[in-house]
């Protein structure tokens, strides 16, 4: 890995380790070696060292007894806790962003949903995971609440990492279905509706979650 003199090497080592998880090239239960990670990257141990522990602090990455760091897994259970939370953030990011944004938003969510339904219909699943999380996201930061925004994007994080090992859409035609209700709501400009139809798109999938968590279980 090749970093420029402007670039402070811990953090592109975070970036690139990030990525790495992410992108599935370093898989749930993978090693973090630290020498063999610095030896790969060809940089000292200490920003591989510094790295690795922020992965561990956003729960990207846990210590396991004799092995060190290994990538971390969610699996379908610990994803339906975060789902419990996660409805009653959403369905108050939504409010929040009736209340605080203004037809702005309302227009870019229509381009995001023009993408999702492009990307539905050409069943491309990357380009419909990228266009749910951009809908997401651009409804939490409208709401402007830091702690609502900060939260639900450790959440969202959580999430991505699930990917990996785990279902956790109940089906992108769904999704889009939802998302379409969730914009009319934002639109019509009613905050309780828009709460009530983002908590019920995320009450779908965690119960879809909670029907994979138990076949795991069995």
């Amino acid at each position: 890995m090749k970093v420029s003199s402007a670039e402070r090497i811990a953090d592109a080592v975070y970036q690139h380790l990030r990525e790495q998880i992410f992108s599935g090239e370093l898989l749930p239960g993978a090693r973090l070696s630290v020498p063999a990670l610095a030896e790969e990257l060809e940089v000292s141990r200490s920003p591989v060292r510094d790295a690795v522990l922020r992965l561990t602090q956003e729960r990207l990455a846990r210590e396991e007894p004799r092995r060190g760091a290994v990538v971390a897994r969610v699996g379908a259970a610990e994803l339906a806790a975060l789902y419990d939370v996660r409805e009653v953030l959403e369905g108050l990011a939504a409010r929040l962003a009736v209340e605080n944004a203004g037809r702005r938003l309302v227009d870019r969510l229509h381009e995001i949903l023009a993408e999702h339904e492009e990307a539905v219909e050409a069943a491309d699943l990357e380009r419909h995971l990228e266009a749910d999380m951009r809908f997401h996201a651009l409804v939490r930061q409208a709401g402007g609440n830091p702690e609502v925004i900060r939260l639900l994007d450790d959440i969202q994080t959580q999430i991505r990492l699930a990917m990996r090992t785990t279902t956790v859409t109940a089906g992108p035609r769904h999704a889009l279905a939802d998302h379409r209700t969730i914009l009319a709501a934002i639109e019509s400009g009613d905050p309780a509706e828009a709460e009530r139809a983002a908590r019920a798109h995320i009450s779908r999938l965690r119960l879809a979650l909670l029907a994979s968590a138990k076949e795991e279980q069995q």
